[in-house]
This record gives C-alpha cells, structure tokens and sequence, in this order.
C-alpha cells in the first residue's frame, strides 16, 4: 500500500497553504501582492500610486491559519507582512507595482529576513502573483534588477499568493492615520513626501 503525500495532504488541510482565492471588488480590478518589510510604509507608498484603489495589509505565505500580529512577529508562524492590493491595469500596469516595489526596499540583505533594523521571517521579501503573467513579469523584473547587484545575491521570493489574513484593524492605512500618535502622513495620489515610517 502506497504512503500518503504528507506534503500535499497538508496542503489540502491546512487554510493557510491554500492559495489565496477572494476577489477585486470589481471585475476590471486585479489584486497584487507584495512583501518588504514592515507593512506600514509599504502600504503607504502603493496608496499614493495612481490606479490603486484599495490597499490592506495582513499576513501570508506561513503554516498558521488565522495568526495574529504577536504570533507573526514570534517567528513561529512563518508568515510575512504583506500589502494586499486591488489595482486598475488600465491606470497602473503591474510592471508600474513591480518598479515601486524595488524602489521600496532593499532585496539584498545579508540575512534575507531583515529590512533595516527590522529582523524576522515576517520581514522577507517577497513577490506573491496571481496568474502567470504577473509570475512571468516578476521573473523578468527581478533578473532585470540583479544586474544592478553584480555580487549580491537579491534574496526576494517569488511564489503564488497564499491565503491571506487582514492584520488587526489599528495596522490598516497605519501612517495615514498618524500612528503612533504622531503627524498624520499623505496617502494622496501622486504625493511625494519622504514617508517616516515610526511605531
């Protein structure tokens, strides 16, 4: 008698290694997703873009169904902190996503879990597609900017989007809101200000 696929057993039990399976609010919309590092300014930059019209962040990509931002951030859960976005292909190509996404981080840590001063599984880099033509542009996109690298090796995944799990409300549009009790921030499209990412 043949042994199971405990691999692809797991798959089909556990939520969240399935992919991730909502929809844009409107036929016309896609949705993207992408991960480099704290969530907070990430989100803030992609509202800016002209063509985005909604952005949540949240986690993915781990072995936890239904985390929580204490779980993610103890390491056990394997998820990332991830920007969820619906956009207009119309307004925003997918390649307009992919440039700001390399603008926004650096890909090339020496641990491929850390962003600045932020050290953890749940601050990789990532780019999580929905269809084979994001895959195939985020492929292209990243062989393009290893070239700038020469040596050093970008560290960013690249993988089908996994379920996807909203963070705790207090986490969405974060910056915009002023968190942290600090000056609100822009999220007004075009917007340029430098973003102040603070906790």
């Amino acid at each position: 008698m043949a042994c199971p696929n405990t691999e692809q057993s797991e798959t089909q039990t556990n939520q969240a290694l399935l992919p991730d399976l909502d929809s844009p609010e409107q036929p016309h919309l896609e949705l993207a997703q992408f991960a480099a590092g704290c969530f907070w300014g990430v989100e803030l930059a992609f509202q800016r873009v002209e063509g985005v019209v909604r952005t949540e962040v949240g986690y993915s990509q781990g072995h936890t169904h239904n985390p929580n931002y204490k779980l993610v951030c103890s390491g056990s859960t394997n998820h990332a902190e991830v920007i969820r976005l619906q956009f207009d292909p119309s307004l925003c190509p997918y390649t307009n996503l992919l440039s700001l996404f390399w603008a926004r981080h650096d890909p090339t840590p020496t641990t491929p879990n850390r962003q600045g001063g932020d050290v953890g599984t749940q601050y990789r880099s990532g780019i999580y597609y929905y269809n084979e033509k994001q895959a195939n542009l985020a492929r292209e996109s990243l062989e393009t900017k290893q070239k700038e690298y020469n040596d050093k090796k970008i560290v960013t995944e690249i993988l089908p989007a996994k379920t996807f799990y909203r963070a705790e409300e207090y986490h969405q549009q974060y910056l915009e809101k002023g968190g942290g009790e600090r000056s609100k921030q822009s999220a007004a499209k075009g917007c340029n200000d430098p973003i102040r990412c603070y906790g």
